[in-house]
């Protein structure tokens, strides 16, 4: 029996679901093996979304009863094209919500916010073991770029850099 509409929907995150995006970036971060990684926690996040100066943006999917993944994103400049971009930092869903169209409705949906803010690009990164994740991302129409990497400085090398003017 076909749905009439889907069992899910995607909207703009509230400050109200940061526990549960908070959540899901630990799951995010399991799937990864990367769980060691995270050192932040849901206060930091919520002021990151909705404080005085946001720097992040976020949409969820949502169930009936639970949000289930999520989209989060900033903007970024391509000077190249001289234009907004996207980078979406992370996609999530829940393992036992895949296979549903709800990572589709989520990429989808951040193009089209993409399309209003007149954005040159929507670009973001996945780590070259996850197969699962490349192949989605091609059939949904992105090239997996072979001649770039990304380059990272925290902690402190990020007061060493500063330090060397």
């Amino acid at each position: 029996m076909p749905f009439d509409t889907p069992p899910f929907t995607i909207r703009w995150a509230n400050s109200t679901d940061v526990p549960a995006i908070f959540s899901l970036i630990q799951a995010l971060a399991e799937y990864e093996k990367l769980s060691h990684a995270v050192t932040g926690n849901a206060e930091t996040l919520h002021k990151h979304l909705f404080g005085d100066r946001p720097i992040v943006e976020a949409i969820v999917a949502q169930s009936a009863t639970e949000i289930v993944g999520f989209a989060l994103f900033f903007s970024n400049y391509s000077t190249f094209l001289t234009q907004p971009g996207i980078y979406l930092e992370d996609l999530f869903v829940l393992p036992n919500y895949r296979n549903q169209g709800i990572g589709k409705a989520l990429l989808s949906h951040l193009a089209q916010i993409a399309l209003t803010r007149d954005c040159g690009r929507l670009e973001w990164s996945v780590l070259d073991w996850n197969d699962p994740a490349i192949a989605f991302y091609e059939r949904m129409g992105a090239t997996v770029l072979p001649d770039w990497r990304t380059c990272r400085v925290t902690g402190s090398a990020i007061v060493q850099i500063a330090e060397n003017s």
